[in-house]
């Protein structure tokens, strides 16, 4: 590879990085040629939350609460989202350092790579703190998110409930993103007594890569096809994959028939429930997680003391955590939880 190709390479990704930045960002345009932090007066926290992507629905959720409430706080925030993009995550993370960010909250696309984004912040005195999913291999400062192995111990339960017996299939987040370890985890921690007693086969247990629906209605399809589509109920990971493991079910007329279970409480996803294709949701609330990594990511910028209540092992050290509690959703529960908390309005939910 010539040094002229090598040169223009980088300098394409730059700029798709900058091009990114600036159709993310929540604050207003800033100088690239001065490295400053984009507020004179220093006592003024100044936050960076790097998301791993908008593309799907609940990230605009933590974005605009977040940056809200960093806002009420007093401080100034920057939100970039990678587009699933390891590279251009390190990239975004370098040049809000660069603007002189007191803290990074980042939302990682990959949990290993993350590792270099707290590397980096570290050699510029900038901590880091893991948001929803735990970066690994890392000396993090902080982590907060929902307690994720419940979340999968609620999705198989609620599936167990519909379906306690058959031929099972588990269909998993993407393999790189830590939290999907661990919703499998809880997952089979209900699943595998039945397991064991011969009253449930797991014909399948497969990661989704990219978190992408379409892969996993392609991986779903292939599984009914192989199966004679002989399946009885599936633990779908979140709403995005029971959105294609549903699609899959309706080519074989089985949408609707075959529980579903899923997570995020996704618009797409709580109208399933309503139609009677997904079996379950599980709700995280996001005004709570946002609320409460914006407070931390203020007082961590101000050097203030942070109160934790666990600590989490990223296979590198015991990073100290916040776990918040997830709470089951079905169609019955839908008014009492997520509509209750303004999360989706009844107009958005039952509109036809």
């Amino acid at each position: 590879m010539t040094v002229f190709y090598k040169k223009a390479m980088i300098g394409l990704l730059l700029s798709i990085v900058a091009l990114v930045g600036t159709a993310c960002s929540s604050a207003e345009t800033s100088n690239k040629q001065t490295s400053v932090k984009l507020i004179q007066d220093e006592s003024v926290p100044y936050i960076g939350f790097l998301l791993d992507t908008l593309e799907e629905e609940r990230w605009y959720k933590d974005k605009q609460l977040f940056e809200d409430h960093v806002k009420s706080l007093g401080g100034q925030v920057k939100t970039l989202a990678a587009n699933g993009s390891d590279a251009v995550q390190l990239m975004q993370a370098q040049l809000l350092i660069e603007e002189g960010v007191d803290v990074l909250v980042v939302v990682p696309h990959n949990a290993e790579e993350g590792a270099k984004i707290v590397e980096l912040a570290h050699k510029h005195k900038v901590k880091v703190i893991s948001y929803d999913r735990l970066i690994t291999k890392s000396d993090l400062d902080y982590y907060i998110s929902f307690d994720n192995k419940k979340v999968g111990v609620l999705q198989a339960t609620e599936i167990v409930k519909n379906t306690p017996k058959g031929n099972f299939v588990y269909i998993g987040g993407a393999e790189t993103d830590n939290n999907a370890v661990l919703f499998r985890d809880g997952a089979l921690s209900v699943l595998q007594p039945l397991i064991d007693k011969g009253d449930i086969t797991l014909l399948a247990d497969q990661y989704t890569e990219e978190w992408n629906p379409k892969n996993a209605e392609n991986n779903m399809k292939a599984i009914l096809t192989k199966s004679n589509n002989k399946v009885d109920a599936v633990v779908a990971a979140n709403d995005g994959t029971a959105g294609g493991v549903i699609n899959a079910l309706s080519d074989v007329g089985l949408a609707g028939k075959v529980p579903v279970s899923g997570q995020d409480a996704e618009l797409d996803g709580v109208k399933r429930l309503v139609a009677g294709t997904q079996t379950m949701t599980v709700y995280k609330p996001i005004p709570v997680i946002a609320t409460q990594a914006a407070e931390m990511a203020y007082q961590v910028a101000k050097d203030k003391p942070i109160t934790t209540d666990t600590t989490i092992n990223n296979q590198k050290i015991d990073v100290p955590t916040i776990l918040l509690e997830p709470m089951p959703v079905t169609k019955e529960t839908i008014k009492s939880t997520i509509v209750k908390d303004g999360y989706l309005t009844e107009e958005e939910i039952y509109r036809k």
